[in-house]
């Protein structure tokens, strides 16, 4: 079974949960004074478990929208080289929007998305994500809201997969080095 796969859980189910509850109060906090609809973003296919339990704890109107945008390939590092596989379905010049991600590891292909949105006028764009790697990064990020900053550990569980596998779990743990060396 997958969780044999798993050397040890660094985040339970009911961890991530407490967090995503005090993520959605900032940011209905935060933007509680703005008058359209929030264009949240959620990057395929990781943030997929993250957004849609993030969205729903933003007591505000949003507007769901997704991208797949990817510098891994099926490895376990990136290649410095990020592809767009889809876009956005709208536009966003003078939207609001909240860029939702699972993990900031290097940080390559997150600041290739945000100077991306940017060109494109949102009135404004931030950047939530579960998980922080900061040892790992070799492009500096800015990020508005940070559920956890983590080691550098190969993490898969609730969206984070290795070669597509261990997305499904209901938390967060550290792959044994054997299933991916």
């Amino acid at each position: 079974m997958m969780r044999d796969d798993i050397e040890k859980v660094v985040f339970s189910e009911e961890q991530i949960q407490e967090k995503i509850v005090e993520l959605g109060r900032q940011i209905t906090e935060d933007y509680k004074d703005v008058k359209e609809e929030i264009y949240c973003v959620g990057i395929l296919k990781g943030a997929v478990n993250f957004y849609t339990d993030l969205v729903q704890k933003i007591d505000l109107p949003v507007r769901y929208d997704f991208m797949i945008a990817s510098s891994y390939g099926n490895g376990t590092s990136t290649t410095g080289s990020v592809k767009i596989l889809k876009d956005l379905d709208y536009d966003i010049e003078g939207k609001h929007l909240i860029v939702i991600e699972d993990i900031i590891d290097s940080g390559t292909t997150m600041n290739y998305l945000m100077k991306y949105f940017r060109e494109r006028k949102p009135a404004s764009v931030k950047l939530c994500s579960l998980l922080s790697k900061p040892s790992r990064r070799t492009v500096d990020v800015h990020i508005d809201y940070c559920g956890f900053e983590v080691p550098d550990e190969f993490l898969v569980g609730y969206g984070l997969d290795y070669a597509e596998v261990y997305r499904n779990l209901p938390f967060i743990g550290v792959l044994k080095p054997e299933i991916y060396a």
